[in-house]
Parts: C-alpha cells; sequence; structure tokens
C-alpha cells in the first residue's frame, strides 16, 4: 500500500506539473479561478472516497505515524514567500497576509508539536493537538478563498490580482501543496479519533 501510495502522490505532481506549465489553470481576468479551485478540491474528495471506500487504504491510514505527519508540516513555514511577493507586487495583500502569516504559525509550531507527541503519545488524543489540526486546515481554507475573492473576481476589490498563483512554479502551490497538507491533517484526526475510540491513544506513536 505505501507504493501505491507514494505512486499515486508522484503521479498527482507530475500530472499538476504538466497542467500548470502547459497554462492549464491561468483564466482570463474577471473569471472564476475554476481549474484551480478543481485542482485543490478533487484530491480532497478522491482521498474521502478511498478512505471511505477502500479498507486497506483505510488501514494504511489509520497506522500513519503522527510525528511525520506533524512534522511535515514544518515546510508551511514557506509562507513568509507570499510576504515576499506582496512587497514586490506580486501579490495582493488581502491574500499575502492572511496565506502567510497562517502558514508561518502552523509551519512554526509544527516542530514543537511533533516534539511533544514524541515526549507523550498521549498528547495525539489531546485538546491541543486536535485544536492546531483543525487551525491548519482553516489556515488553508481562509487562504484559498481570500485567493479566489483576489483573483479578479470582484472587480475593484484590490488593483494586484492573485492571477500569478495560476502559473509554474506558483501553481503547485494551490493545486498540490495545498490539499496535500489538507490531508496530512485529516489523516492525523482520523488517526487520533481511531486510537480514542479503540482507547489505545497512547500506543498511537510507534
Amino acid at each position: 500500500m505505501e507504493r501505491i501510495v507514494g505512486g499515486a502522490v508522484a503521479v498527482w505532481f507530475v500530472v499538476v506539473f504538466a497542467v500548470g506549465s502547459a497554462g492549464g489553470f491561468v483564466r482570463p481576468e474577471g473569471d472564476p479561478p475554476l481549474p484551480i479551485l478543481l485542482g485543490a478540491l478533487s484530491p480532497l474528495a478522491l482521498f474521502a472516497a478511498a478512505y471511505l471506500g477502500w479498507k486497506a487504504f483505510r488501514d494504511f491510514v489509520l497506522a500513519a505515524d503522527l510525528r511525520l505527519l506533524t512534522a511535515v508540516q514544518a515546510w508551511r513555514a514557506g509562507g513568509l514567500g507570499f510576504l515576499a511577493l506582496y512587497a514586490h507586487g506580486v501579490l495582493p495583500g488581502l491574500f499575502a497576509w492572511p496565506a502567510g502569516l497562517g502558514d508561518i504559525a502552523i509551519g512554526l509550531t509544527a516542530p514543537w508539536i511533533a516534539a511533544a507527541l514524541t515526549r507523550d503519545p498521549a498528547y495525539a488524543g489531546s485538546r491541543g493537538f486536535a485544536a492546531w489540526n483543525a487551525l491548519g486546515i482553516l489556515d488553508l481554507v481562509v487562504a484559498v478563498s481570500a485567493g479566489v475573492l483576489s483573483s479578479g473576481l470582484v472587480r475593484g476589490l484590490t488593483d494586484v490580482t492573485t492571477a500569478p498563483m495560476a502559473q509554474m512554479p506558483l501553481a503547485l502551490i494551490p493545486a498540490f501543496f495545498v490539499p496535500l497538507f489538507v490531508i496530512l491533517h485529516l489523516v492525523a484526526l482520523y488517526r487520533t479519533r481511531a486510537r480514542k475510540n479503540d482507547g489505545s491513544t497512547a500506543a498511537a506513536l510507534r
């Protein structure tokens, strides 16, 4: 199952890269950014369908290492790049500030959360861990929503739009990394919920 999932993620990345390189996510100014939204939402729908309908995949998800899932979120500190692009007039502040600050907050706290899981496996069942994952998802939802609002869909809302997010290499963020990070948060929440249900939260880490 590990090879299947790894291969699926690799194919997903290649498809997003190919579509982005061909300009497939670019839309005329004022048109809804439907290709990007499709790229962001389709993987989530496929993940949900596989989790609900494929026992082998569900078992794989529920066996995931919470420390690894959490540590990977540290890459979100790269949200500082959104603020840099805003400072250079490439992205609008309406999108860059909430997306950048939210990602930085989750990215910088990820190592601390992973360390807490290492010290005390039972932390996986705490409200703090659940809240951190929920906030991580909320940050990504807010970022996508702000990106849509400032895409030129609402005329006059902002002079600079998020049109560059539909072009490579930035298109990889909404079409690949955003749904990937959401999935990692969901896996963590599903994992801890399942462990709570069977009373083995303390044994959740390998």
